[in-house]
């Protein structure tokens, strides 16, 4: 079924989803609904989900609990008694001075 040049579907919390093509045509449209509506939006090509796009708020809190789960990591780490890697090694393995 389409609504406003979206498809819906019953996966994902009912989120709507869109190909390229529409995604391509209806840019600022998607970015709008998205930003002021709340909406989620599935964007795909042939058959197949390739991203998201989120409001804000729903990404803020993606990356607050990615941050939460950093911070457990690195207290089940230390609570083990291993010794984190120093920061001087990090910055040489990455390449950064």
């Amino acid at each position: 079924m389409y609504i406003m040049g979206f498809m819906l579907n019953g996966g994902a919390k009912g989120m709507k989803r869109c190909n390229m093509a529409e995604m391509r045509r209806n840019l600022s449209e998607v970015v709008s609904r998205a930003a002021f509506g709340g909406e989620r939006i599935i964007i795909g090509r042939r058959e197949r989900d390739l991203a998201a796009i989120v409001p804000m708020e729903d990404y803020e809190l993606l990356e607050f609990l990615e941050d939460q789960e950093d911070i457990k990591a690195a207290m089940r780490t230390l609570r083990k008694g291993q010794k984190g890697i120093p920061w001087e090694k990090v910055k040489k393995e990455l390449g950064l001075k």
